[in-house]
């Protein structure tokens, strides 16, 4: 079965995303428990939760495409994608921030094509009610509180100085010296694939990160950076691409227009 990216399959992406957040909602005004994986990270039920929520769903969809899901992949699941589309699933992006009772966590969903490319992304932020999602082919979006969707893009670098966004729980040293090569009028610190979002709709100029992540944190978020026309490249000023081994990133800077 081939499967196109067309807006039926968005407007279903959009929905399954939706009621991923909803479920992680029901736990984030709840009591819950903190548990430890293998490499000690913190999970909730919320993260499992939303992932048996999104998972069924894109196999439905797309029965022929491998999913890579964070605690799937935790628990030992790794699915060839050798020279295959693939979906990257973070079903909450921001464990940190949940546990703090901070509304910025995300549930996302990436498609990445043959060529290691993500050509279709969906962030959305269930606590702030704000939905963003994204592809080379139709454009960025946001769906704000009020249930208006808006097309967003990024901006050309203010004159006076950029905007820059960094993490919230992993800025390092490496973060600070890169900065040291702008004008940088405001420094905002922030959590979770939000930080791609900033940049796609133009509040924030740049988010470059020096430190580990995994690419079911950045495949949602980078597709709507290049949606509203931004660009996220190593530090070498190389294409970010993905399939890497183990999953795992280097480091990247995205960025709007120069």
């Amino acid at each position: 079965m081939s499967f196109t990216l067309n807006q039926a399959a968005i407007d279903e992406l959009l929905h399954i995303a939706r009621v991923a957040g909803d479920a992680t909602m029901e736990i984030y005004h709840s009591d819950f428990e903190i548990y430890s994986k293998k490499d000690e990270s913190p999970v909730t039920e919320a993260d499992r939760k939303a992932e048996a929520i999104i998972t069924p769903v894109l196999q439905q969809l797309a029965p022929d495409i491998p999913v890579v899901a964070e605690e799937a992949f935790s628990a030992g699941s790794s699915p060839d994608i050798e020279g295959k589309m693939f979906w990257l699933v973070d079903p909450v992006d921001g464990t940190k921030q949940f546990i703090k009772k901070q509304d910025e966590f995300t549930v996302n969903i990436a498609l990445i094509d043959h060529n290691r490319r993500p050509i279709f992304g969906v962030v959305h932020a269930p606590a702030l009610d704000r939905m963003f999602w994204g592809s080379l082919e139709y454009g960025a979006f946001v769906r704000n509180p009020d249930g208006e969707v808006k097309p967003i893009s990024v901006r050309s670098a203010p004159k006076e100085g950029i905007v820059a966004v960094v993490s919230r729980s992993h800025k390092t040293p490496e973060v600070d010296e890169f900065l040291k090569d702008y004008t940088v009028a405001k420094e905002v610190s922030s959590g979770s694939s939000i930080k791609f979002c900033q940049v796609a709709e133009g509040t924030a100029d740049l988010y470059p990160r020096f430190g580990p992540t995994m690419e079911w944190d950045t495949g949602a978020g980078h597709a709507v950076v290049l949606g509203a026309g931004g660009s996220v490249i190593t530090p070498e000023g190389d294409e970010f691409l993905y399939g890497k081994a183990g999953f795992k990133n280097g480091f990247f800077i995205a960025k709007g227009k120069e």
